[in-house]
């Protein structure tokens, strides 16, 4: 696969979205090294939607559970919850290869900064790309019907990315 990005660090929404439709493991088969902050793991593990993602996350070895080495980095950005502030500032001082983040205002702050962004659709797009998964649509709608809200125009523009429009 061409421009594999080494280095990730992902955000809490992907982790549930994927722990959802069982295809958490796809991180793991799709990027070197997967890394999450230390307010992910919190929000991750207080249960959200009915505890999807505490098991599979606290049984992930491959997955680097990362404190900030500069906590007030993340403090700075005061619009965005703390997991979504971390993963940022963790991207920043890690110069990570990719953020995996699907909150609108948090993606606006990443590419402001730079930073090379994908979302829940863009790891099953590349997992579709890759061969680990044969559609993505039935992912989509299982996505949706477990409480995952995706606006109709991204999903649109995923399926026709997918070739599945």
């Amino acid at each position: 696969m061409p421009d594999r990005p080494r280095l990730v660090v992902v955000n809490t929404t992907p982790i549930i979205a994927l722990c959802l439709i069982d295809q958490f493991d796809l991180l793991q088969k799709l990027y070197d090294r997967v890394m999450i902050p230390s307010a992910v793991q919190a929000e991750v593990s207080a249960g959200g939607i009915a505890g999807v993602g505490v098991r599979e996350l606290r049984e992930a070895s491959w997955v680097d559970v990362v404190s900030l080495q500069d906590p007030s980095r993340a403090e700075l950005i005061t619009d965005l919850e703390r997991g979504e502030a971390e993963v940022i500032a963790l991207t920043q001082e890690h110069n990570a290869d990719l953020v995996v983040i699907d909150e609108r205002l948090a993606r606006r702050h990443a590419r402001r900064l730079g930073m090379r962004l994908t979302g829940t659709l863009g790891v099953l797009l590349r997992a579709k790309q890759a061969g680990m998964i044969d559609a993505v649509k039935p992912l989509i709608d299982q996505l949706r019907a477990g409480g995952i809200r995706l606006g109709d125009d991204v999903v649109a523009e995923a399926l026709r990315l997918a070739g599945e429009l």
